[in-house]
């Protein structure tokens, strides 16, 4: 599909570093990272000794003390906290209102991207079965567990009634909500959309990427020599996207693939990246030469980034990439659009990171890794997440409508 013009209007992403974009932007400047040492007791867990795991996590603070309107009660569990305490960063719920007032309830889309979703409400649901062993009445699947309620939440916060649903493709989630958007604009069904994603901690989690021996000892060190596997993170970002509108950023394309290599491994070559990649680049109409910057989905597992870095090389040759999960880590459904609100960042402020906590870069990742933080004007940047089962999702931001507008 080639893209038409897409207005990023507003975004905003709210993660262990900080709530809103000014704390994102913020910890980018001075590197200050957000990671600490996993504890066996967690606010995620409160009421259960967890597991002993040597890892880092990045988690959002406060979460316990967030309450959501009592219309909407029945959405209480740790993700939807999440989302409600992201949504209302930055005035973007405001922003949000406006635009469904602009267009019309019914022509805007709420698409979300989640993977834990609601997994740590039905933990503490599991551990309070009766004798019987049949869960507490007060748990709700629909509102809690169920991805799509998430995007039920937002939908009813900002009043849309437009095409509403959850994309749970693992750590693609909420890059693909960019191309879904996209692809309802063209088609005319909609105007304006507000996508996003959210995932929260969860013992689940946290226990089956300690199963698999992924999880790192230490805070994350993407395409390190000594990296040893990935820190789990938790977020929430949101972006207004605005068909035929004027913005600071458009979204230019994006690129979907399926490697189907194996359930948890890349294809060792990064096929199925390079699809994606390839792919933008195509519906954005740009060649590789193009883009000034790369935000890596560089995971910091053995596997991952040797084949990320080799489809990386192999499309764009030396242009600067960076991975950015030292500082809030693996976020799994959310990293897509907090990844994207990263490099929306770069090329709005000229500013691109380094990468976090790596400092002997591996020789068998050929491609071009930041170190450190680099300040220049940029005009078009490429964002990469990739998740189990070789699902692929690449997007592409620039300062410039290259689009016409098609009445």
């Amino acid at each position: 599909m080639t893209f038409e013009s897409v207005a990023v209007s507003a975004h905003t992403a709210t993660t262990a570093v900080g709530r809103g974009q000014g704390a994102l932007l913020d910890a980018l400047r001075t590197r200050r990272g957000g990671l600490k040492r996993y504890q066996a007791r967690q606010d995620f867990a409160s009421d259960s000794e967890g597991p002993a795991l040597a890892t880092w996590i990045g988690e959002v603070e406060g979460l316990q003390s967030i309450t959501l309107p009592q219309q909407w009660s029945r959405y209480d569990c740790r993700n939807n906290r999440l989302a409600w305490l992201g949504l209302h960063q930055d005035d973007f719920v405001a922003q949000a209102r406006a635009a469904v007032a602009r267009y019309g309830a019914a022509r805007v889309a709420v698409i979300i991207g989640t993977s834990t979703s609601g997994i740590a409400h039905a933990e503490g649901a599991y551990r309070a079965r009766d004798s019987q062993g049949r869960l507490p009445e007060s748990f709700s699947y629909s509102t809690t567990l169920n991805n799509f309620s998430a995007p039920a939440l937002v939908a009813h916060a900002i009043g849309a009634s437009g095409p509403t649903f959850a994309i749970s493709t693992a750590c693609s989630s909420s890059a693909k909500v960019f191309a879904a958007a996209a692809r309802l604009m063209q088609a005319r069904w909609i105007d304006a959309a507000i996508v996003g994603g959210v995932d929260s901690l969860c013992l689940t989690t946290l226990c089956g990427f300690s199963a698999l021996d992924l999880l790192s000892p230490h805070p994350c060190r993407p395409f390190d020599r000594a990296r040893s596997g990935i820190s789990i993170g938790e977020g929430a970002g949101f972006a207004l996207l605005e068909a035929r509108a004027q913005a600071p950023a458009y979204l230019l394309g994006a690129g979907e693939s399926s490697d189907a290599h194996h359930m948890s491994t890349p294809h060792p070559e990064g096929l199925g990246a390079r699809l994606a990649m390839s792919g933008a680049l195509a519906s954005a109409g740009l060649t590789p030469d193009a883009v000034d910057y790369v935000n890596l989905h560089g995971t910091a597992t053995r596997s991952n980034d040797p084949a990320e870095g080799r489809a990386v090389a192999g499309v764009f040759g030396s242009t600067a990439s960076s991975s950015t999960k030292g500082w809030f880590g693996h976020l799994l459904g959310a990293a897509g659009i907090v990844e994207s609100i990263v490099a929306l960042l770069a090329l709005e402020h000229g500013m691109l990171p380094g990468t976090l906590n790596t400092t002997d870069p591996d020789p068998d990742c050929p491609n071009a890794v930041l170190l450190d933080n680099e300040a220049r004007d940029i005009d078009v940047v490429l964002s990469n997440s990739f998740g189990f089962g070789g699902s692929n999702c690449s997007v592409v931001f620039g300062r410039e409508n290259r689009r016409p507008n098609v009445s």
